[in-house]
């Protein structure tokens, strides 16, 4: 069976939906961020902070092409998409869904753990120049697009319903 690949903003809720739904779909779960963290023995702030923002997209993009996997829910990390190799790799058994949420929903959740919870990217840059940079490549590798309104378990049933449409 071929795998769904969640991808988006950091805050989004990629790995909390991913646990719901591989869990209703009988299928397995993988994190990138954390099978990143695993294979480089580092957290990705410390990964960040050691390699730079360049130096972390390359070991994200190395990762993501190596991942094989089927019947998986795959959340990635939320700067995957800048890997063209990693996101064919995961398109070529898998249905991309683009998790969607709004500027200013992302700008609460990341507030406070945007040093924390490592996201990628430059620190001069905002949330939003973040989002714009980004937008363009979530647009252009989804499959699917799920407005995440409200709600993990709404969210997971609209992917249920737009699969079951597929």
């Amino acid at each position: 069976m071929k795998n769904i690949v969640l991808i988006g903003m950091p805050g989004t809720g990629k790995s909390t939906v991913g646990v719901i739904l591989a869990k209703r779909m009988g299928y397995g779960f993988l994190d990138t961020d954390i099978l990143l963290a695993e294979h480089e023995g580092r957290t990705l702030p410390v990964i960040i902070a050691e390699e730079g923002f360049e130096g972390f997209l390359e070991a994200e993009g190395r990762m993501g092409i190596t991942i094989d996997r089927e019947s998986t829910v795959i959340a990635t990390g939320g700067s995957m998409v800048f890997s063209e190799a990693a996101m064919n790799n995961l398109r070529r058994n898998g249905v991309v869904i683009w998790l969607k949420t709004s500027l200013a929903e992302l700008e609460k959740r990341l507030y406070a753990t945007r040093e924390t919870r490592g996201v990628a990217a430059p620190k001069e840059m905002s949330i939003a120049e973040i989002y714009e940079q980004r937008r363009p490549l979530y647009e252009r590798y989804a499959d699917l697009t799920v407005n995440c309104l409200s709600g993990t378990d709404n969210v997971v049933h609209q992917i249920l319903e737009l699969l079951d449409n597929r």
